[in-house]
């Protein structure tokens, strides 16, 4: 049984990766982040959500791409490299088909925590992005909190805070799909290849 979810409110592709089918020609560098502006963003959505199933299994799902098939949020998804190795690694996510963000994971802590800042973005208006995903033993399972940051261009500031029911209903949906397919015993379908998106058959959580 789980428990009530808590929530609070140029190119720069790299070398021989192939791109996502989603993304846009021209990427819109950001600036790195690190725990200062984890701890201090004004901009955080934070959720959490308990699942009966070990932490392995939890990692699985969110270092995989099974993700793309399962949710309804993440469109694209590819890791360079693939499989992920460990802090240094990037990953460029599709958003409802819309916004593409490459990622940098500065923490990796296999089966309990990894830490990214977006390094680059589709569409302007970010200034910075940075997640922290934690995963937690339970009595019953696991607990998976997702702690997401953003700071927005002064411009786009307003339209960065309209957007926060969207950030956290999007959250939402994506902690429902992880309990969801954890505690079903669902396994990822065999990987893809790098930046291409499963091609269906999987069960989405509904937002």
């Amino acid at each position: 049984m789980t428990s009530p979810r808590s929530r609070e409110c140029g190119d720069l592709q790299p070398p021989g990766a192939r791109r996502s089918p989603f993304m846009f020609g021209h990427w819109h560098p950001l600036a790195e982040s690190g725990d200062v502006f984890l701890n201090s963003a004004p901009f955080r959505c934070v959720d959490s959500v308990d699942v009966a199933a070990p932490p392995a299994r939890i990692w699985e799902i969110i270092t995989g791409d099974a993700l793309v098939e399962w949710t309804l949020v993440f469109t694209a998804l590819a890791w360079h490299p693939d499989p992920p190795s460990g802090p240094g690694a990037t990953r460029e996510v599709t958003l409802l088909r819309l916004l593409t963000v490459r990622e940098r994971f500065f923490r990796w802590e296999e089966n309990k925590r990894y830490t990214f800042s977006a390094v680059a973005a589709s569409l302007p208006g970010l200034r910075r992005v940075a997640e922290d995903w934690v995963v937690e033993p339970t009595p019953g399972g696991s607990r998976l909190a997702w702690t997401l940051v953003a700071q927005a261009a002064t411009p786009a500031v307003p339209l960065l805070w309209a957007s926060n029911p969207l950030v956290k209903l999007m959250q939402r949906h994506v902690l429902r799909s992880v309990r969801l397919h954890a505690e079903g015993g669902n396994t990822p379908r065999s990987r893809p290849r790098s930046g291409q998106r499963h091609p269906g058959g999987g069960r989405a959580a509904p937002l």
